[in-house]
């Protein structure tokens, strides 16, 4: 087998280890939903999948509920249960609209009644009742994504400017009871970022927000900056949550993967958080070092790199990584980089990430493309496909940060 081969098996095992099917059911074998009406509601690019376990388990118990996922990331009906598709990851009139239904079905409700919250990444975009209008609540979305805010300085400002997020939406459900299960996508697993934390006492704080505005300038409204200041909920009492899958998961599934294909494995880290193009070039340089091993190694790496926007191309912070890397480890043989997002999406594009190895420059060099240039206007996506450098999975059903893996083959 070949280098693109193992690359392809690692991807396979990794995503298939951070389905969240398993995790849901172990979780709700823990959880008391009896007695009172049982209401569902499913967020995130694992809604389906999730809303789905849960389905499995609990039938017709689910007296009625609703998904609210990414576009293309619904897989066919559940029983009892609506299912929206809304945008991502800037919200749509389809999120509003799909919000507005979940804040009906759980308007109402009883102390004896329960809410199953199944949440997961993606849920920000997707899950919303804006506070500014629509057309500013994208501007700012745009401009956090463009100026390479990370994920939790992102949900810090965005929780203020919903009606659902920063605990908000656990307080709509009162006086009925949530349990609400999560599959993290943020490093560390901070339960009031993921989502924008909906049902989760808000740790941020004002200044902080108006921090985060200040450092990337940040345009807002006068009434904005209002939100800014109004601090949400922290504290609430009817809402239980437990976590069940992360970038660990990721990470431990290559890693015994590799020792099966026949490397020695490395887990740098689970908190890799950096510009897209640095982590691309720290790769290579390890790569670089250990070319021409007399043992086959793999070095991996889980988390969620940044990009800032300044071109007009396609591509992704997975995209962009593997790019950057092609050019450090040009000519060198034996030796591949790929990285890519768990939930099969890799910024606006159809791909999860990106492939490299020691001829993808040359390539490129020989097409008159120059990475630098393809770099410096964020057009990675349309570079890598001249030179099947795109990793393409689909929707996975899951989602769980990213994972970049450096592959080095012993000499013969």
């Amino acid at each position: 087998m070949g280098l693109r081969d193992d690359a392809n098996r690692i991807i396979e095992s990794a995503i298939k280890a951070a389905l969240p099917g398993t995790a849901v059911q172990n979780a709700l074998q823990k959880m008391d939903l009896s007695g009172g009406r049982l209401r569902l509601v499913a967020i995130g690019k694992a809604a389906w999948s999730m809303a789905k376990a849960a389905s499995d388990i609990l039938g017709n118990r689910i007296e009625s509920g609703i998904v609210i996922t990414k576009y293309g990331h619904s897989r066919g009906g559940l029983s009892n249960i609506e299912i929206y598709e809304a945008g991502h990851p800037v919200p749509d009139e389809n999120s509003f609209h799909a919000t507005e239904q979940a804040i009906k079905l759980v308007s109402g409700l009883s102390p004896s009644d329960k809410v199953l919250f199944l949440i997961s990444g993606g849920g920000s975009a997707l899950f919303e009742k804006p506070l500014i209008p629509k057309v500013e609540l994208e501007d700012i979305t745009e401009q956090l994504l463009g100026s390479g805010a990370n994920i939790v300085e992102i949900n810090t400002i965005r929780k203020r400017l919903s009606a659902v997020k920063g605990g908000r939406f656990a307080k709509l459900c009162e006086p009925a009871y949530i349990y609400s299960i999560v599959l993290s996508d943020i490093i560390g697993d901070p339960l009031d970022m993921i989502a924008s934390g909906p049902a989760y006492p808000d740790r941020s704080t004002c200044e902080e927000a108006l921090e985060i505005i200040n450092k990337y300038n940040i345009r807002i409204s006068p009434k904005a900056e209002k939100l800014l200041k109004t601090e949400t909920p922290v504290y609430l009492d009817n809402v239980t949550t437990m976590v069940t899958g992360s970038v660990t998961q990721l990470c431990a599934a290559a890693e015994k993967t590799c020792k099966e294909l026949g490397y020695e494995p490395v887990v740098l880290t689970t908190c890799f958080s950096c510009e897209a193009r640095e982590a691309g070039s720290f790769l290579a340089s390890i790569a670089r070092y250990h070319a021409g091993s007399r043992r086959s190694l793999a070095f991996i790496a889980g988390g969620e790199t940044v990009v800032h926007i300044k071109g007009t191309g396609r591509g992704g912070r997975n995209q962009e990584l593997a790019l950057a890397a092609a050019a450090g480890i040009s000519g060198v043989e034996n030796v591949a980089i790929f990285s890519f997002g768990s939930d099969g999406t890799d910024g606006p594009t159809d791909a999860a990430g990106g492939y490299v190895d020691g001829n993808t420059k040359p390539l490129l060099d020989q097409m008159g493309i120059d990475i630098y240039r393809v770099l410096d206007n964020n057009d990675s996506y349309n570079a890598l496909k001249v030179c099947n450098g795109l990793i393409i999975t689909g929707p996975t059903g899951t989602n769980v940060n990213d994972l970049a893996v450096v592959l080095i083959k012993k000499q013969s």
